[in-house]
C-alpha cells in the first residue's frame, strides 16, 4: 500500500502539490483558531451539587442533605466517585465521572437523579448544579473601586450584583461571574420586645407580617364605559418608609399598632463570614470570571474586557473597574516563549540538513517537512479538541529531532543511489519507506501512562502525533517533490536533461 501511494505521490505531482498548499492554508487557520491557555486542564470531569440550608450545623446537613444527595449520586452511570462537604449552613456533593464522559451529559443525568433525590430532602433545602466550569476556569478578577469616595461597600456591591455581573455573564464563554467582599445591604428590624410584651404581639406574628406584605396581588376586572380596567394591589417594599408602616395588630379602641411603635427599621449590612481585601488598602468588592468548559480563555478574557470598556461610561461617577488578576499575560508570555523555542529548533534543524547533506535543494527539502508536520499537528490538535498550552506545544518541540530523522534518511539513501545509477525512483523509495516508518514512530512516545491523567497528557499525545503526520507526509510530500526521475526502461541512462533533475550529478 506505501508503494502505491508513493507511485500515486510520484504520477500526480501537481494534484499533490495542490493538496499540501490547502493542508498549510487549514493548519494556518487552525493556529489562529485552536483554544489557547497557559497550562493544560488536567481536572476530572466532575459536576458540583451545591445546596443552601440556612442556620444548621455542620453534622445536621451531614444527615439530612449531604448523605441523601451523595447516596443517590452513586448510581448515577459513569459514576468513579463522590464526595460531600457539610459546612454551617450548606453542603456540597462532588459528582466526578470517568475521563472522556462529556459533561453535559454528566449534568444532564444528575440533574435526573438530583429530581430524584429532592422529595427525601427536608423543606428549605433546595439544591442545585454548580457552574459548568473546571478548577481552571478562573480567569480574571476584577475590582470595583470608588476614586472618590462617593460610594460605600453596600453601594457597590449592589452596582456589582445588579447591574456589572449580569452585563458580565453575557460574554460568549463565561459560566459564572461570582462575587466577592463589600456589603450586602438589608433591611433590618430590630424589635423591641418590652414593647412586644405591651401590645402583646408574639415575634412570629411579626415576621408573617411583614413577609406578607411585601407582595403584589392581582384581582380581577372592572368593566368600566366598555373598558376593562385591572384590579392590582402593589404592596411591595421600595423602602425603610414602607417598612415602619405595616400595620401588625390594633388597640381596644382601634388605633393601629404599626412597626415603627414596636421596632426600629434600619439599612444595614448583612453579617460577614470573609472580606476581600486588595494591597493592603482596605476592603474591596470583586469578581470573579468563571470561564466555561473547553472554552478559549485567552478569547474569553480579551471579551471580558471589551465589556468592561462598553459598560464602564454607565457606571455612577467615580466607580471604576480595575484588573486584579489577569491570565492573558501569563497565557501570551507563555505562547511566546514557546513559540521562539520552536522557531529556534526549526531554523537550527535546517541549517544542520544543510551542512550535513552539502545540498541546499536537499535540505530545504528535509526542512521543509517540519513546519508541515508542525500544521498537520496543529490541525489533528483542534480537531481533537486539545488546545494549545505549555505542555501541549513543548511536545511539538520535543518531537522536531524525530521529525526530522525520515525525511534526512530518504534524502541522503536518494543521494547514495543516484550516485550508484542502481535502482529506479520507484525502487529507491520502496527501500527507503521502512526507515521513515520507523524514525517517525517512536515507540516510548505511544506507551500508556501509569499514573493515569497525569500532567505529561497533552504532551505524550503531541510526540506521536507530529511523528506519525509527518512520516505520512513523507510519502506524500517528498516523492513528488524528490523522484521526479525515471529510469529509461531500455537503458540505465536518464531520460531526462540535467536541468530538469532534482539532484544533480556528482
Amino acid at each position: 500500500m506505501i508503494v502505491k501511494l508513493i507511485a500515486w505521490c510520484v504520477d500526480n505531482r501537481f494534484l499533490v502539490m495542490i493538496l499540501t498548499t490547502i493542508t498549510i492554508v487549514i493548519g494556518i487557520w487552525s493556529t489562529y483558531t485552536i483554544p489557547v491557555d497557559a497550562i493544560p486542564d488536567l481536572s476530572d470531569v466532575q459536576v458540583i451539587i451545591y445546596t443552601p440550608w440556612q442556620g444548621r450545623d455542620p453534622q445536621t446537613l451531614e444527615d439530612q442533605v449531604t448523605y441523601p444527595l451523595a447516596r443517590k449520586m452513586l448510581s448515577v452511570p459513569g459514576v468513579s466517585d463522590v464526595r460531600g462537604y457539610s459546612f454551617f449552613g450548606f453542603s456540597f456533593v462532588y459528582v466526578i465521572f470517568e475521563d472522556g464522559t462529556d459533561m453535559y451529559w454528566a449534568r444532564s443525568r444528575v440533574l435526573e437523579y438530583m429530581n430524584e433525590a429532592q422529595g427525601e430532602l427536608p423543606p428549605g433545602a433546595t439544591p442545585r448544579l454548580g457552574p459548568d466550569a473546571t478548577g481552571l476556569g478562573w480567569v480574571y478578577i476584577y475590582t470595583l473601586e470608588d476614586t472618590e469616595n462617593k460610594h460605600d461597600l453596600g453601594e457597590l456591591r449592589a452596582i456589582q450584583d445588579w447591574f456589572v455581573r449580569y452585563q458580565l455573564a453575557s460574554v460568549p464563554g463565561v459560566s459564572e461571574v461570582a462575587t466577592v467582599g463589600g456589603a450586602v445591604r438589608q433591611y433590618q428590624v430590630e424589635v423591641d420586645p418590652r414593647k412586644l410584651l405591651f401590645y402583646q404581639i408574639p415575634l412570629q406574628n411579626v415576621i408573617a407580617t411583614i413577609k406578607d406584605s411585601n407582595n403584589d396581588v392581582g384581582g380581577r376586572v372592572i368593566e368600566m364605559a366598555e373598558t376593562e380596567h385591572m384590579i392590582r394591589g402593589r404592596g411591595y417594599i421600595r423602602g425603610k418608609e414602607d417598612l415602619e408602616k405595616i400595620v401588625l395588630s390594633a388597640t381596644q379602641d382601634g388605633t393601629p399598632v404599626l412597626v415603627s411603635n414596636v421596632a426600629q427599621v434600619q439599612i444595614g449590612p448583612d453579617m460577614k463570614r470573609g472580606v476581600a481585601e486588595k494591597n493592603g488598602q482596605g476592603e474591596v468588592v470583586a469578581g470573579i470570571v468563571v470561564m466555561r468548559f473547553g472554552e478559549n480563555a485567552l478569547r474569553v478574557i480579551e471579551d471580558v474586557k471589551a465589556k468592561i470598556e462598553e459598560i464602564e461610561p454607565g457606571l455612577p461617577e467615580g466607580v471604576r473597574i480595575r484588573s486584579a488578576y489577569d491570565r492573558s499575560g501569563l497565557i501570551e508570555r507563555s505562547i511566546d516563549t514557546l513559540k521562539e523555542t520552536l522557531v529556534e529548533e526549526l531554523a537550527i534543524t535546517a541549517f544542520i540538513c544543510l551542512i550535513f547533506l552539502l545540498h541546499i535543494r536537499s535540505g530545504l527539502v528535509a526542512a521543509a517537512v517540519l513546519p508541515l508536520g508542525i500544521l498537520l499537528a496543529f490541525i489533528v490538535m483542534k480537531l481533537c479538541g486539545i488546545n494549545a498550552n505549555i505542555m501541549s506545544i513543548s511536545g511539538i518541540a520535543v518531537a522536531i529531532g524525530t521529525m526530522v530523522d525520515s525525511s534526512i534518511v530518504m534524502v541522503e539513501n536518494l543521494h547514495k543511489h543516484k550516485e550508484r545509477r542502481a535502482e529506479s525512483g520507484e525502487s529507491r523509495a520502496r527501500e527507503d519507506s521502512s526507515p521513515s516508518i520507523h524514525s517517525g514512530s517512536p515507540p516510548s512516545a505511544l506507551c500508556s501512562s501509569t499514573t493515569g491523567k497525569q500532567s505529561s497528557w497533552p504532551h505524550k499525545r503531541s510526540v506521536p502525533v507530529c511523528s506519525l503526520l509527518c512520516s505520512w507526509l513523507l510519502f506524500r510530500f517528498c516523492p513528488c517533490s524528490r523522484l521526479k526521475v525515471r529510469q529509461d526502461a531500455c537503458s540505465n541512462r536518464w531520460p531526462l536533461p540535467r536541468r530538469s533533475r532534482w539532484l544533480p550529478e556528482r
